[in-house]
């Protein structure tokens, strides 16, 4: 299955209800679930991002889906990166 990188910030809203930031990663990745994605690890970072992820999804279609749904929400702006394993 494919990897990704997620680079993230919050936005506004999101620095706002930072609080519920670990609830909302959670639904993120029930959500990622549900459409046969699997989010690896999520950390929350010092420096030029707010928040890094991995994930895997089956397809870039399904990986922008689910980046693009959780973007509709308000509390994050992303960037990803289709990354390779050495064997790949």
């Amino acid at each position: 299955m494919p990897h990704y990188v997620v680079l993230a910030h919050f936005t506004d809203q999101g620095i706002r209800g930072v609080k519920e930031t670990t609830k909302r990663a959670k639904a993120f990745r029930e959500m990622a679930e549900t459409v046969g994605a699997h989010v690896q690890d999520i950390y929350w970072t010092l420096g030029a991002y707010d928040v890094v992820l991995t994930m895997e999804a089956p397809n870039d279609e399904t990986a922008a889906g689910v980046l693009m749904k959780a973007g509709s929400l308000g509390n994050l702006k992303s960037q990803t990166l289709r990354a390779s394993t050495e064997n790949e």
